[in-house]
């Protein structure tokens, strides 16, 4: 049986496993250092040090010592904040009003944000705010293979969002429906959540009571954008709307897709990225797969239609008709 990983946290978030051993440390004075292993916070933290006549146990720092240290350290970290603001004030208050240009509006209504750390603290800044919903846009983005803990955090912050009475929709690709990493997140919220699924959808969009944005501005997302213009955040959840209406419900009951003519759902977005000229690499990074899958599905397409050349392939489904846009599905 594994064991959950132990995730990092402060003092003031200890988790209950690390609680119930230091409550253990305090009445019998020490534990061994294999009961503290599972929990690895009370050492970092500085609640149980190595006992200085047997190595091989560790004693606990005293309640009492325990909050005088930290809140002598905490009373360091104000003091370096305050140091900080008073540098940055003298740095930059004489530059005020140099050149006579007027610089942004003090609230542009879209804001640039740099870093993971600054851009995963503005969403949930952001999601602590929201109170009726939240829409989500996940694409691919190597999520195959990736554990669900990996989402602890933001998974925290969706059951707190869900247990204010919001709820949540997401969009993904067909190719994230049966990934552990997507299942494994349903598995864990209870609350008003739905997930639906494309063959493509747009890049990362997260939408929160439609008043609020965040989209990425470059390819490795470490830049996004905020966006508070209320015509814009319109316009995305608009977009969001139409494309969950054409989307194929995932969770909480999913629906299974129907072949047509004994050609899949997949191999019929196959086919009409083929018909526009797409390469193998294109296909597979539009529909969220690998290379070598997506040739798996041509090839099964081009068998299902006694195709015997790439060429060939391409008049042949032309001729079935299975793009034809004013085809029933």
């Amino acid at each position: 049986m594994s064991v959950a990983p132990h995730h990092e946290h402060g003092v003031e978030d200890l988790c209950p496993a690390g609680l119930a051993l230091y409550e253990l440390a305090l009445r019998e004075g020490s534990v061994t250092s294999a009961a503290a292993a599972p929990v690895p916070c009370l050492v970092d933290i500085g609640l149980l040090v190595p006992a200085l006549t047997d190595l091989d146990r560790l004693e606990p720092v005293s309640p009492a010592l325990a909050i005088q240290r930290f809140l002598r350290a905490s009373a360091l970290r104000v003091a370096d904040e305050r140091r900080r603001e008073t540098r940055l004030t003298q740095l930059l208050e004489p530059l005020i009003g140099i050149g006579g240009r007027a610089g942004p509006p003090a609230d542009p209504g879209v804001a640039a944000l740099s870093g993971l750390r600054v851009i995963n603290d503005a969403i949930a800044r952001a999601m602590a705010a929201t109170t009726e919903e939240m829409l989500c846009v996940q694409p691919h983005n190597g999520l195959v293979g990736k554990p669900v803990e990996i989402h602890a955090e933001a998974i925290r912050r969706d059951q707190e969002l869900l247990d204010r009475g919001a709820r949540i929709r997401t969009l993904y690709q067909h190719t994230l429906r049966h990934v552990p990493i997507t299942a494994g997140r349903y598995d864990r919220l209870s609350g008003d959540v739905e997930a639906r699924t494309l063959d493509e959808v747009t890049e990362r969009l997260i939408i929160l009571d439609r008043q609020v944005a965040f989209l990425p501005a470059n390819t490795d997302r470490t830049l996004a954008l905020e966006i508070r213009v209320p015509a814009l955040v319109t316009y995305l959840a608009t977009t969001f709307d139409r494309l969950w209406r054409l989307a194929t419900p995932m969770y909480p009951q999913a629906v299974q897709q129907p072949a047509l003519n004994g050609v899949t759902h997949r191999q019929h977005a196959i086919a009409r990225l083929l018909v526009d000229g797409h390469t193998d690499a294109v296909i597979a990074e539009r529909l969220g797969m690998n290379i070598r899958t997506a040739r798996v599905h041509i090839a099964k397409l081009a068998a299902t239609l006694g195709s015997e050349s790439r060429a060939q392939l391409g008049y042949l489904i032309a001729r079935s008709g299975i793009v034809d846009p004013d085809r029933e599905e």
